[in-house]
């Protein structure tokens, strides 16, 4: 079985800023993701416990590396200014490769 090198992005934000993140996926070719309903504590305190507009997601999206660079450039400059969002990103394998490209 062949294993192919591909990017897991990773992205946990506040659920305002989920509509953004997934337009910049769909923007640059991302057919599909995961989300999660998150929550934790921070530089900001405990968060997703709260009320709706409070609570934070996790997005979780593979990759390839050309679209990744692209995407988290994106994010960065037009979401952190102004809303609360953190990722990281991993180096993963897969088995079927056109699902990610």
């Amino acid at each position: 079985m062949k294993l192919y090198d591909v990017k897991l992005l990773t992205v946990t934000c506040e659920i305002l800023a989920q509509k953004y993140v997934n337009d910049i996926l769909a923007k640059y070719g991302v057919t599909g993701h995961t989300i999660y309903d998150v929550r934790g504590k921070g530089e900001k305190g405990v968060r997703g416990e709260g009320l709706q507009d409070q609570k934070n997601v996790k997005i979780e999206v593979v990759l390839s590396k050309d679209k990744l660079e692209k995407i988290i450039e994106e994010i960065t400059s037009t979401l952190f200014a102004d809303l609360t969002i953190i990722f990281y990103v991993s180096d993963i394998q897969v088995v079927r490769i056109e699902k990610f490209l």
